[in-house]
């Protein structure tokens, strides 16, 4: 699949992969700093953003993406970030293709088995009957009878557009990613090993990555790394983008120019 993306600055390679729900455009603002360093790939992963739908949809799928995008841009090595779901096809594709990671970093994820989490952003997305929405602000209303958090509701209402009609469609698939949630939730396979340098990035307040995962952490990333960052959440580039710029270039050893 030809995945939408797009790309800033120059130096070493940087691709950047979204969350379940997310975009490109969510990593935008650290974008913008990193590519005085790096040449930053921001990426749409299949089934969001502006890359194409499809009713397939797990992590090998994604790695097989990744490795096309790789290939037509003619990378032959690259820095891979990954949030979230993101992450989990990052560390996917490390294990698969070793050769083409000069280092990894992972947010706020592990490689174990997450069970489904998201039933009430799907419910909300569901509860959406778009021919009758007139405005964003009808839909923000609608989406929080079941999305209690006002900031999760504006992350879900920048994945809403208009056609050239004016009629509002999801760019995100929505059907493909509820019918696949078990598949985003799957943990590395048991034997999979990656044995370059690793940081893995964990806001203080999420509860995707526990101290007891450190055992499975090592066990697949013998070299890794892991910083917990004070006052953010799962969505740690996003609440303190200032740390996690900070973090990334001591990691990567470039000092931000």
């Amino acid at each position: 699949m030809k995945l939408h993306f797009k790309k800033y600055g120059t130096g070493p390679t940087l691709i950047i992969l979204h969350g379940v729900f997310g975009s490109s455009d969510n990593w935008k603002t650290l974008a913008n700093q990193l590519k005085n360093t790096f040449r930053v790939y921001l990426v749409d992963q299949r089934n969001h953003g502006l890359s194409p739908h499809s009713d397939e949809f797990n992590y090998q799928v994604m790695t097989d993406d990744l490795k096309e995008l790789l290939y037509d841009e003619k990378i032959e090595k690259c820095i891979l970030l990954g949030h979230s779901m993101g992450g989990k096809t990052a560390m996917n594709f490390a294990v698969q293709f070793p050769e083409k990671i000069i280092k990894l970093i992972i947010v706020d994820i592990a490689p174990k088995k997450y069970p489904p989490h998201h039933q009430n952003i799907l419910n909300g997305i569901r509860s959406l009957i778009l021919p009758e929405l007139n405005t964003r602000k009808e839909a923000d209303d609608l989406l929080s009878k079941t999305i209690k958090e006002p900031g999760i509701r504006q992350f879900i209402l920048k994945n809403l557009s208009r056609n050239p009609k004016g009629l509002f469609y999801w760019k995100i698939n929505c059907k493909a990613i509820e019918d696949n949630m078990e598949a985003i939730g799957a943990p590395l396979l048991s034997h999979a090993l990656f044995a370059g340098e690793v940081l893995f990035i964990r806001g203080a307040n999420s509860n995707y990555i526990l101290s007891e995962d450190k055992t499975l952490l090592k066990k697949h990333f013998p070299k890794f790394n892991l910083i917990t960052i004070q006052k953010a959440g799962h969505w740690v580039h996003a609440e303190q983008p200032t740390a996690v710029l900070m973090i990334i270039y001591k990691f990567l050893k470039y000092g931000k120019r």
